[in-house]
């Protein structure tokens, strides 16, 4: 089995105490203010556009070898989960539970955020990076490996229509993030960011996606917890990339 690594994190002392899967929040987390009601004008238009050309960028150096870590320690046998954006790696762990026969690895630029979840207690089938997820994106294609399933949990959801750019359905790399395969899921307690998301996914792939609300006894993240028992209500769009079978 694949042991955790953590790359240009800290390492964490032997003795140091092993801490709960699952990080407390308090649920106090305000609603998302915008002025923004529904799927952003201009998104179609860019989707389409990056869906016409190729993306193309250097991966930094600290990406590159976060992904040579990766293709070091996977078998190329074992279904590939991607949690991108991590954070402290809280989720990865928890999609490692509940995928044992998988690797699942999780994805994120600072080493911080990785360091701070480092002392948790971590599943063999998990593996956490420090790199820049879009350059993963663009590793990950470039090298012709499809993955299982994707996760984008609670992504950053920009609010401020000024900000479309900075949210992933507006991205040049989108499409690339799309032709990795697998099952592809968003969420977020942005009603509008998850339907950007879904709309792009159509527009770009052709496949069906919708947003619709959902609930959960049993929290991937810890800002799903907090979001939830703040009494917001949680979204998400699943979509099959696969090929389609005849």
């Amino acid at each position: 089995m694949v042991r955790i690594v953590s790359v240009l994190a800290p390492p964490v002392p032997a003795s140091a105490p092993l801490l709960p899967l699952l990080t407390p929040m308090h649920a106090n987390s305000r609603q998302i203010r915008s002025d923004q009601a529904t799927a952003h004008p201009k998104l179609a238009e860019l989707t389409l556009r990056h869906a016409q050309s190729l993306f193309r960028k250097p991966p930094a150096p600290y990406s590159r070898a976060a992904f040579e870590r990766f293709l070091a320690v996977w078998d190329g046998r074992m279904p590939l989960l991607l949690d991108a954006g991590c954070g402290t790696g809280e989720s990865t762990r928890r999609l490692a539970l509940l995928h044992p026969r998988s690797l699942v690895i999780g994805v994120d630029q600072s080493a911080a955020r990785l360091a701070q979840g480092a002392r948790r207690e971590t599943p063999v089938n998990a593996l956490l990076l420090r790199a820049d997820v879009v350059d993963f994106w663009l590793l990950l294609a470039e090298h012709r490996i499809t993955l299982a399933r994707h996760y984008l949990l609670y992504p950053n959801p920009w609010p401020k229509p000024a900000q479309l750019m900075r949210r992933w359905p507006a991205h040049a790399a989108f499409p690339t993030l799309l032709s990795l395969g697998g099952v592809l899921e968003c969420r977020s307690n942005w009603r509008v960011y998850v339907e950007e998301f879904a709309l792009a996914v159509r527009l770009a792939s052709g496949r069906g996606a919708r947003a619709e609300p959902f609930s959960t006894d049993d929290p991937l993240t810890p800002f799903e917890r907090k979001y939830r028992d703040s009494g917001h209500t949680l979204y998400r769009a699943v979509v099959d990339l696969n090929p389609a079978t005849p």
